[in-house]
Formats: C-alpha cells, structure tokens, sequence
C-alpha cells in the first residue's frame, strides 16, 4: 500500500511531464515544417528524462552521457534526413537506459536493447496505464486518485471565482477575459490533433520509464550469444561426415580454385584490356558481376563463421586456417572487384542513390570479411565479431548522415554529363530536380553552361531555367518559417545568395534559376 501511495505522484508527475513535452511537439511540429526543431525536441525530451530521475544528477559519468547524446542528436542540427532521425532516437533510448542502470554492456547487447526497447514503445503507455489502474482497484486505492483530483478542486474553484471578481472590478482583466474565444478553443479539438497528442504521450512516455517489457526481456536473456566454446546440441553423425572436417578441407579446396578463376578472369578482361566476346560491352560485364559478387562474398562469409565455430576441431587445424585466410583474401578482392566494376558502370551510366549505397554496402562487406580473418586470428567469439561489425555499421551510418549525398549526385553527373564533356550520357534533369535542393547549385552551373554554349536558347532548356527558378522561390519561402532551419540549409542558402544572374543568349527572357 505504501508503494502503491508512492507510485501514484510518481505516475502522475511522469504524465504531467509527457502532456507538457506533447503540448511542445505540437507547437513545434503540428502542421509545420520539421527542421531544427526536432534537435531541439530531443535535448528538451532528454533534460525531462533526467530531471525526472533526481538520483541520476548524482550519478557519476552523467556530462559524459550527456555528452554522448549530443553526438547523437548533432546530424539533426546537419540535415533531417531518415538517417539522423533514426540515429537520433537510437541514441535516445542508450541514453535514457544508461540513465536509470538498465543499459548491459557490449555493443551487441546494445543494439538488441535498443531493437527490443522501439519494438516495445508503442504499447508501453496503454500498458502502464492499465497496470496502473488494475494495481489501484486491487488495492483499493481509489482514493489516491481522488485525492489526485480532488486537492485541486478547491484551489481552482476559488480561483475561478477571484478571477471573475478581478475581471469585474479591473476592465483591463474584463478585456482579457472577453478575449478568450471558447469556440476557436474548441476548434482546436481536432481528431487529427488528437491522434497526434496521443502518438507523442506514448513516445516520449517510453523516455519518462525507460525499461524493457517482460516478454521482451525474456526474449533479449534467450538471445544471449552462446559463451566460448559451449556447443547447443549433440554431435550428430551426419553431421560430422557432411559438415565434419574432412568435407570442410575439401569444400575450402574447391572454393578456393573458383574463387581464384573468378578473380584471374577479372584481371583479363577489366584490368588487362583483353578483347571482350563478340556481343559483350565493358559496361554489361561490369553491371552484371557488381551485385552477384556481392551475394557471394556473404554466403562465404557466412560459411566461415559456421565452419570455424569457436572451439571445434576444423577452427584449431593449421591447413583448415591457411585455406581460410586464402579464401577470405579472395572474397576481399572480389569485392573490390565488385567496387571498381560498379565505378566503371557509373562512368558511362552517371550517378544514383541507389549506387551510391552500394558502393558503402560494399566497403561495410570487405570490411566484414577482413573482421572475419582478425576473429579466426585473434581467437575471438562470434559476440565479438558481431559488435565489431556493429561498431563499423554505427560509425559509417553516422558519417553518412553528415554527407550531402544529393549533392554530391548532382556534382558528379553534371561534372560527367554527355552536355560538359562530350562523352558518357545526357544529363537527367529530372532525377537530378527530384533530389532537391541540394541539387540545385549543380543544375544553376549546368544551366551556365548551357547559356554560354547558346544552348540555353533552346526552349526546353528555358523551360527548365524557368521550373528551377520556381522551385527555389517555393524553397525560400518555406524557409523563412524558423522551425524548418537546419545547417545545410543555411548553407544552401548562401550559395544561393551568392549566385549571379545572367542572360540567356539570343533572347530576352533573364536566365537566372538561382534567383
């Protein structure tokens, strides 16, 4: 009972706290643009999770925490982009479990909290408030919650009452109060507006109690990766004649000389300049290997990993790890073999998102392979390994949500266009506006060049000046709204200032998109 008394202004303060941080979003979010607010939303959302939690002020390492968290929440500042509004959670809940001692160590161990804690986010408010009440009706406690209430229906009542009687005798008050527009509150009571208050209390709730539900935690102790060198099931006879070290011997074997071929006819055909079969372009060959090679770099990777378990017979054999370490070598040149044919396609096709992630999918691969060989060298576990690629994963993710990759598309494509150089192919214009606004400075020095090349006189180029100039009023215009600010923006924004307009030739028509 008496926990119960405690629990309950524990509870309420949390709720009180979750309808203030609710009433922010709304200002800062509800029909608006979605820029810097968000930062500011998070480091607000993580100065309620530690002041709510006094005993954590006093805990030691707590401005390293803080610390820890402003590096999360900084690729918000940079850009909102789905990469840093999903770091920016992530470093959330690391932060709110570290803050109450409910965070494990290991980087693995980490990441599946953090998986199980936004899989369980959704329901943790209904869940709390239905606890809440079964434990209070069971209890009998009704009464808390009356008193809850009840200990402000005097002090509103008679508040009310000495507001009418100021409001009566001051007409500056009356003014005030003859201001308050009861319908246009009660337009304010939307269902959408509803849904959105509803679906911010049960996010930033999840922050306010930061803690795993039981079935998930279950799950997480059941996910727990196997110690060193214990085995999960018996020996089996098939088992060791079809996945025994006689057939991994000879599978290496075999592995090792297709690989080598594979590798052996890259280096004729792409690197040594050696005709190409009738029928077959450079481009083709190229295309075709970057991804399968890819698929196969990871299906060895992966028979490695189940080959040499830690503490079976075949990761102790010499020849088994010589094979290996040959074997891994060769997957490691396959994907940089997949990388420069990839580069070679991108040089005659031009430039996508899609490529662009391929190329980092690609080095996280190689990378991967090479944290395979250090496991098997080094004699770590496969937690190990899992945390390394998990650490590589994190980092890249991280520099990614720095790097202005629409950018950096337009650049090459128009820096590589059929249009600049003479060779390769058209610009696409159109993928390129699609990108945004970060495309635009590329697209105004495309368009420069177009003019002076008396290109530009052709209607179809006017036309696109005349679309890029819209599209950046509209941009300028949804910017002058401060909530939609970011730093990339901001920079934007001043290479746009610093455009100079200029004429397009044989016309009268100022062909300036950059205005």
């Amino acid at each position: 009972m008496t926990s119960l008394l405690k629990a309950a202004p524990s509870y309420c303060a949390r709720f009180g706290v979750a309808v203030l941080l609710a009433a922010l979003a709304d200002f800062f979010f509800y029909g608006q643009p979605v820029g810097i607010t968000l930062f500011l939303f998070g480091t607000t959302l993580a100065a309620a999770v530690t002041a709510i939690h006094p005993s954590a002020l006093r805990a030691r390492g707590l401005w390293l925490g803080l610390a820890a968290l402003l590096v999360g929440l900084l690729p918000l500042i940079e850009n909102v982009s789905a990469l840093s509004v999903a770091i920016g959670p992530a470093a959330m809940v690391v932060f709110a479990l570290w803050l109450v001692g409910r965070l494990r160590p290991g980087l693995a161990r980490i990441a599946g909290q953090v998986a199980l804690f936004l899989l369980g986010a959704p329901f943790r408010f209904v869940h709390d408030f239905f606890r809440w009440r079964k434990a209070a009706r069971r209890l009998g406690q009704r009464r808390i919650r009356l008193a809850a209430i009840g200990v402000w229906i005097m002090p509103l009542t008679l508040g009310a009452v000495f507001l009418a009687l100021f409001g009566a005798a001051n007409p500056v008050i009356e003014y005030w109060l003859s201001l308050i527009d009861l319908h246009a509150l009660l337009d304010l009571i939307q269902l959408p507006r509803l849904a959105f208050w509803l679906v911010v209390l049960a996010g930033v709730w999840v922050f306010l109690r930061p803690r795993l539900p039981r079935f998930l935690r279950r799950i997480a102790h059941l996910a727990l990766p196997i110690p060193l060198g214990v085995s999960t099931k018996p020996a089996k006879a098939i088992e060791d004649i079809v996945f025994g070290k006689a057939a991994i011997l000879r599978a290496l074997v075999v592995f090792n000389i297709l690989f080598a071929v594979q590798t052996a006819l890259d280096a004729t055909y792409l690197w040594g300049g050696i005709a190409l079969p009738d029928g077959l372009t450079y481009a083709a060959y190229a295309h075709r290997g970057a991804y399968p090679l890819i698929v196969t770099a990871l299906l060895a990777a992966g028979f490695v990993l189940a080959a040499l378990r830690p503490g079976s017979a075949t990761s102790s054999d010499p020849l088994i790890r010589r094979l290996v370490y040959v074997w891994v070598a060769q997957n490691i040149v396959l994907v940089i073999s997949s990388i420069l044919r990839l580069d070679l396609y991108i040089g005659i096709y031009a430039l996508t998102y899609w490529r662009v992630a391929a190329f980092v999918w690609m080095g996280l691969v190689a990378t991967g392979l090479a944290l395979i060989i250090a496991r098997i060298a080094l004699q770590k576990s496969n937690e190990w390994l899992l945390s390394a690629n998990l650490l590589t994963l994190s980092v890249t993710l991280y520099a990614c949500s720095f790097i202005n990759f629409a950018a950096l598309i337009a650049n090459y494509n128009v820096e590589h266009s059929f249009e600049m150089t003479g060779r390769g192919t058209k610009l696409d214009f159109w993928y390129l506006r699609s990108l945004g606004p970060s495309a635009w400075p590329a697209l105004d020095r495309f368009l420069e060049h177009q003019a002076e090349t008396n290109a530009a006189s052709i209607p179809s180029y006017r036309q696109l000046a005349r679309l890029l100039g819209q599209d950046q009023a509209r941009y300028r215009a949804g910017q002058e709204n401060w909530r939609a600010w970011s730093f990339r923006d901001w920079r934007l924004l001043r290479t746009l200032d610093t455009y100079i307009p200029f004429m397009v030739p044989q016309g009268s028509e100022p062909f300036a998109p950059g205005r």
